[in-house]
């Protein structure tokens, strides 16, 4: 006969103050973003990661490359810093998602350094 073990859930951590996550409506503002990328073939795939007091949303060209750009955001206090990046080099910050989304609005090119 099988034995059933009670195993630890990530359900039973309860989000604490410093725990932060994209909320609905932010959620869909960057799948609209990247959904736009992916109808031009630019983007393939993505994925979120909550690191303590961050959480971030990646977009990768392909499943396995390191991500093209992600999008950060972090409470300090009761406001929520948002950031984007390009591989370690940052592009846009600010408190309003809004505006770091901007950036995708035009389009991206690689610039080379001399």
């Amino acid at each position: 006969m099988a034995t059933l073990l009670d195993l630890p859930t990530g359900r039973q951590k309860k989000a604490g103050k410093g725990r932060t996550f994209f909320n609905r409506q932010e959620l869909r503002q960057l799948l609209e973003v990247y959904s736009r990328r992916v109808a031009t073939g630019e983007w393939r795939d993505y994925a979120i990661d909550h690191n303590g007091s961050a959480a971030i949303f990646s977009m990768f060209r392909h499943s396995y490359d390191a991500p093209l750009f992600s999008v950060s955001k972090s409470n300090a206090g009761k406001e929520s810093n948002y950031i984007v990046f390009h591989g370690k080099q940052k592009l846009k910050q600010s408190q309003s998602l809004d505006t770091v989304l901007k950036v995708f609005d035009s389009p991206l090119r690689l610039v080379s350094r001399r």
